[in-house]
């Protein structure tokens, strides 16, 4: 998995209104069961009971960025990337993936497989106004995902498949910043302002999202 790069440009995979989303609809138990040491299929079944499409959505994202990590430039990539600056200088410098918003996630068991299909899909961020609990967000964290929240009055009116983008933001973690100004960019071609934030991160925290994820993190431990 990659460290965080300078820019992050994800597109959101699902977008989920309800007031509360639980691990079990991020990560279905029961019949996923016989896959927990098979990440790759058990993340077949990620928001299946949700959002169906979210698995060949996220799929779908994570093939452009495998081929921007091949030294490819994707055309979709370099078009949404012209709308925010020079495309080729951001190319080589913006992670591409998918993310998920919702407004109170993680509710329910300490269930790990509901962040970590997400990255194995692909996912580079989560959006939502607060997390349910401490433990989902940690397992955010852990698998490199960053856990931003919007201010309780902000409005999030987006859809599946608009492209949020956060310039600076490998330097903003690295400063400890809080908040990040963010752009939009919807289907109509029009680039919205949005603030995000990632707010109380520990020393460890900070360092697991910048190197990618905690397995990075420990290998660096042990160079």
């Amino acid at each position: 998995m990659e460290a965080l790069a300078d820019n992050l440009l994800v597109r959101l995979a699902a977008v989920i209104r309800d007031p509360v989303t639980t691990t079990d609809e991020l990560i279905p138990s029961g019949e996923t069961s016989s896959y927990r040491s098979n990440p790759l299929r058990l993340s077949e079944f990620a928001l299946s009971r949700r959002v169906p499409e979210y698995v060949g959505r996220s799929k779908a994202i994570h093939a452009v960025d495998l081929e921007r990590r091949d030294g490819k430039a994707p055309e979709e990539l370099m078009d949404v990337l012209s709308h925010f600056g020079d495309a080729e200088e951001l190319l080589a410098k913006t992670q591409y993936g998918s993310c998920v918003f919702t407004n109170r996630p993680g509710d329910g068991s300490a269930r790990e497989q509901a962040a970590s299909c997400q990255k194995v899909l692909g996912g580079y961020a989560n959006i939502c106004y607060e997390f349910a609990t401490k433990r989902y967000r940690s397992n955010c964290i852990n698998w490199g995902i960053l856990p931003f929240t919007l201010a309780k009055d902000a409005a999030f009116p987006y859809s599946d498949g608009d492209y949020v983008y956060v310039p600076d933001v490998r330097r903003g973690i690295e400063e400890g910043r809080e908040e990040f100004a963010a752009k939009v960019l919807k289907a109509d071609g029009t680039v919205d302002d949005i603030t995000l934030y990632v707010k109380g991160l520990t020393p460890d925290e900070k360092t697991i999202i910048l190197e990618g994820c905690l397995i990075n993190y420990y290998a660096s431990q042990n160079k």
